[in-house]
């Protein structure tokens, strides 16, 4: 089953709230309607359930708020009008707690008038790029994209009446784990994986990748000398939800000069939405090429594969 954030959003009555909004916020009238409602957008806590692919089936553990969940690091609210203008843009970082009382939660006054709202919530790190520019064109601008989970509602705000709706956010990446069964070597720096398929920018209507040339990015592990390492990436897939999408990985080992010492290549390797693919293999030993691959279900139903 997916792992899932819930999204409340209620419309408050009439002078429930100022008018201000943030330096970081665009607020403008719709043309021909000076009338506002206030509108409050928070995030609900989380409610993460975790099928395995043991056979007593899934378990479920207690329902997580937004700040204890370590997969999102921001989330962006963006209210867009009926000629596509932005409205009101807000994004909450996880780390900075004094631009928010609580994280997760908007408030903020609409124009009368019809919206499409797009929330947005995604893993942050120091350095990452994100441009969000309309209802079907978001990306990731710096090297990596991050596990994401998005959702697009269309709003309409008629006068200040409350408005009382949820919105329940998805998850549209994979995950790719790589996990080495041999020991890490002195001299190991980075590690780099290069996509054949996928991209960094995605449409948050379809949750599809607007881009399906591949992309690559470097991890670098913290396991000592001897131990074996672990690295995650989260693709966006141009496939739909229920489609396997099939890509060739490459992955590579650099030392601190950013020079090659060893490359496997794992073909055909597969990938679903809000699943994760585990490669694993002795990435360190020369002359061996032979990973073997599964999906594991922590996001979602998935089934084993081995080459």
């Amino acid at each position: 089953m997916k792992k899932t954030i819930f999204v409340a959003v209620f419309a408050l009555l009439a002078a429930a709230c100022s008018n201000d909004c943030n330096d970081d916020e665009v607020e403008k009238p719709v043309e021909g309607s000076d009338v506002t409602a206030p509108v409050t957008v928070h995030v609900n806590d989380f409610s993460i359930v975790m099928e395995s692919l043991a056979a007593e089936g899934g378990t479920t553990r207690a329902a997580d708020d937004p700040a204890s969940y370590q997969g999102v690091g921001a989330i962006d609210l963006v209210f867009f009008d009926a000629a596509g203008s932005i409205t009101y843009s807000k994004t909450q970082y996880k780390a900075d707690g004094g631009t928010y009382t609580t994280f997760g939660e908007f408030t903020c006054n609409l124009p009368v008038g019809h919206y499409t709202m797009v929330a947005i919530g995604r893993g942050y790190y120091d350095g990452d790029g994100f441009i969000l520019t309309s209802p079907t064109e978001a990306a990731y601008t710096s090297e990596r994209p991050r596990e994401t989970l998005c959702k697009v509602q269309s709003i309409t705000v008629t006068n200040t009446s409350p408005l009382d709706f949820d919105v329940t956010l998805d998850r549209i990446t994979a995950m790719l784990t790589i996990q080495s069964t041999d020991g890490r070597p002195a001299g190991i720096s980075k590690i780099r994986t290069t996509y054949s398929k996928g991209g960094k920018s995605f449409n948050p209507t379809t949750g599809l990748a607007t881009s399906n040339t591949g992309f690559w990015q470097t991890n670098s592990p913290s396991a000592a000398v001897g131990s074996t390492i672990k690295v995650n990436s989260c693709p966006l897939l141009a496939s739909a939800d229920d489609e396997e999408e099939r890509i060739d990985i490459t992955i590579e080992v650099l030392d601190a000069g950013d020079n090659v010492l060893f490359t496997k290549v794992v073909k055909d390797v597969p990938f679903k939405r809000n699943n994760i693919t585990i490669v694993s293999g002795k990435l360190f030993t020369p002359g061996s090429s032979s990973f073997g691959i599964k999906l594991n279900t922590d996001w979602g139903p998935g089934y084993e594969v081995t080459f």
